[in-house]
Order: structure tokens, then C-alpha cells, then sequence
């Protein structure tokens, strides 16, 4: 059974409902008004709670991750944004209008206004890079005219001009991801929807995708959601996080404060995966519960938001005296905030231990003792 954990809200990004109903409507691009979501019984196959009380806006032009391990949730999620799923309870309001409220012509014109980027690409093997671009055009009843230009502009925003007449077939995943985004953008939406759409690609790819996200929400204003389980893609790219896990937000927020601070646990499970916080394998089969004669006490110190580990170092030995050994580090910056941890090795006794965890504390860096190594 899953145990609801209430949602956390990183400071300073302020709660939605905090907000003046008129003033977050128009900073408002995409509304979630409690929300549940449940799938009957089906067959053999029991009911499914996918959402329960999701209540959250997402400001117009951000990017914005919404991140959770598989089955939390994050599909229904998009689903609702963009109308293909209807709520069991609660209203979704895309740009001033309640999708959830819409449907047949109706809602495949508000459909328009939102683009969708997939995880494999979803191009037609039988059209050209620029005929896949030009379906949803040709869709919407545009004229042969304006399709031609639009689809000539869309392809040199993404970089594949000379890309114009290649098939899937011949084009790299990364070059199918561009032709996947210059579809989702034919028809001038105000909604770019990326479901787990570097997920396919590898890291180099992944980084030059998402520099073109940022691109296009930086010169054409798009707002985008990234619907994720790379808290490296949403280091990123994103400038907000939403973080669910069995159907609940659990944490949200900036994505600098939810770094330098997470305070839900699978926040904390994210970030050690992306941060490298857990303790190396070659380290840790060495680690042992109690002291041993010579050996040194292992200390885990957790970077959120401080100076750099290797000024930390030289103070904590000048001003303790104590020569430290470096074990292991992981540092990265983020919104101008070191995040990462350094794993310490202290030699002497607990007393020098002690010492050295209390000076850490004071200076509000969270640490903890591992163990012991020889």
C-alpha cells in the first residue's frame, strides 16, 4: 500500500495557492486543479489509482521537469495536458481553457496549441524528413504554399536543413529527434510536451537535444514540460521540478533549491544517482562497523548550496589541525550552488571524530559516519 507523504515546497518558489486566484491565471500556463485519475478493472486486471490530489501550476514560457521513477505517474500526467485522458476528478486548464472539459472538434483544436515530442520519434518510415514535419499541417488544412515554408523554417530552427528529402531510415536518432521536434512545433503551439524524450539517445546527443529545447523556449517563448526519470536532463534544462511518486507530488519547487535541498526521500535518491552521493563500490566493500587499530573513522560530508569542497577541506585541517584524507568527491554546480558530497577519512580515535562532525554541524554542512576503513 502506498502511504501519501504530503508535498514539499522548496523555498522561495512560493505555493500556488499562496497566490491570488487572478494573478495565477495569467502567470498560468498549465493548471492542475486536484486532480485524481483512476483506471477501472479491466478483464483480469485490477483498478489503478494513477493521481490523487495533484494541485499545481506551471508558469507560461518556463521549462518545467515533472520527474518520478516508472509507474508513478508521469504518463497520465501528460495525458491530461494534452487531452488524450479525462480526469476521475478535477479540472486541467491549458492556456485559459479547460481541456478536461473538451471534446471532439473542439478539443482537437486546442490539441494544435500543444506539441508533443516522443521517446521514439514516431515518424512515418515512408515519408521524408519533410513530409513527417508537414503532416500536421497538411492535418490542420493548410495550403501546399505555407506548408512548404513553414516546414523549410521549421527544419533550419532544428539544425537539419540538408535533411529536407532524407527518410527515418537514413537520418541518426538524434537527427529523427530534431525532425519529432520540428513536428511538434508546426502548428505553433504554446505547449511543447517532451515525454522522456532523450531517453533513446546517448549523452551527447541527449546534451545537444536539450540545448535545442532551450533555444526554442528562449526565441520562440514555448513553455515546456519534460516528462522525465533524469534528474540530469532536469539539471539541465528545467528551471522548475515536480517530483511524483505513486500518483502524489511530493516535492516542487526551483530546481537550485530542490538540489541544494531536497527533503523527500526518493528527492534524495534522485540526486544521489545524478550527484554521485553514494559512496564508491571499491570504498565501500572496505567499510567496516567498528574501529580499527590505525585505521581512519570515514565521514560523508553533503554538499547543498556551500563554498567549494577544496576550501572546506583546508579549513576544517587548519582550523582543526587534523591532517584529512580525500576519499572520494563529487562536486557539481548548479544555479551557481555547489552540490555533490566528499566522502573524508579521519584518522585517531571517536574523540577527533567528534571533533570534526561538530565543526561541520556548525557550519551547517550536514555529515555522517560511515564507518571505518584501515
Amino acid at each position: 500500500m502506498n502511504v501519501h507523504q504530503p508535498v514539499t515546497v522548496a523555498e522561495p518558489i512560493p505555493a500556488l495557492a499562496s497566490i491570488a486566484p487572478e494573478q495565477a491565471a495569467v502567470e498560468a500556463m498549465v493548471r492542475f486543479e486536484q486532480i485524481a485519475k483512476t483506471y477501472p478493472a479491466y478483464r483480469d486486471k485490477p483498478g489503478v489509482q494513477a493521481l490523487q490530489e495533484i494541485d499545481f501550476a506551471i508558469p507560461r514560457g518556463s521549462i518545467t521537469g515533472v520527474i518520478g521513477r516508472s509507474g508513478a505517474g508521469k504518463s497520465s500526467l501528460v495525458r491530461l495536458i494534452n487531452g488524450l485522458e479525462k480526469p476521475s476528478a478535477g479540472r486541467v486548464v491549458v492556456d485559459g481553457r479547460d481541456i478536461s472539459a473538451l471534446s471532439g472538434r473542439k478539443l482537437r483544436l486546442a490539441q494544435r496549441s500543444i506539441g508533443m515530442i516522443f521517446q521514439h520519434f514516431n515518424l512515418l518510415s515512408s515519408r521524408t524528413a519533410a513530409h513527417n514535419v508537414a503532416l500536421p499541417l497538411e492535418i490542420a488544412g493548410w495550403s501546399k504554399a505555407d506548408i512548404a515554408s513553414r516546414v523549410s523554417e521549421l527544419l533550419e530552427l532544428v539544425g537539419i536543413a540538408d535533411k529536407y528529402d532524407r527518410y527515418p531510415s537514413e537520418l541518426s536518432g538524434g537527427q529523427k529527434q530534431r525532425v519529432g521536434i520540428a513536428r511538434a512545433l508546426a502548428t505553433r503551439p504554446s505547449v511543447l510536451l517532451s515525454d522522456e524524450a532523450t531517453s533513446a539517445l546517448d549523452p551527447q546527443t541527449t546534451r545537444s537535444i536539450l540545448d535545442l529545447l532551450a533555444n526554442i523556449n528562449r526565441e520562440l517563448g514555448v513553455t515546456i514540460v519534460l516528462i522525465t526519470h533524469e534528474m540530469s536532463v532536469v539539471r539541465q534544462l528545467a528551471k522548475e521540478v515536480v517530483v511524483i511518486d505513486a500518483g502524489y507530488i511530493v516535492e516542487r519547487g526551483h530546481v537550485a533549491d530542490i538540489f541544494t535541498h531536497p527533503k523527500h526521500p526518493i528527492t534524495q535518491s534522485f540526486l544521489a544517482e545524478v550527484l554521485g552521493d553514494r559512496v564508491p563500490v571499491s570504498l565501500a566493500s572496505r567499510i567496516e562497523p567498528q574501529p580499527i587499530q590505525g585505521g581512519q573513522a570515514v565521514i560523508r560530508v553533503q554538499l547543498r548550496g556551500t563554498s567549494a569542497g577544496d576550501t572546506i577541506l583546508a579549513r576544517l585541517a587548519r582550523e582543526l589541525g587534523i591532517d584529512i584524507a580525500l576519499l572520494s568527491a563529487r562536486v557539481d554546480e548548479i544555479g551557481g550552488r555547489h552540490v555533490g558530497s566528499l566522502t573524508l577519512g579521519i584518522p585517531g580515535d571517536d574523540g577527533r571524530t567528534r571533533q570534526v562532525l561538530s565543526w561541520l554541524s556548525q557550519h551547517q554542512l550536514f555529515a555522517e559516519r560511515l564507518g571505518h576503513v584501515a
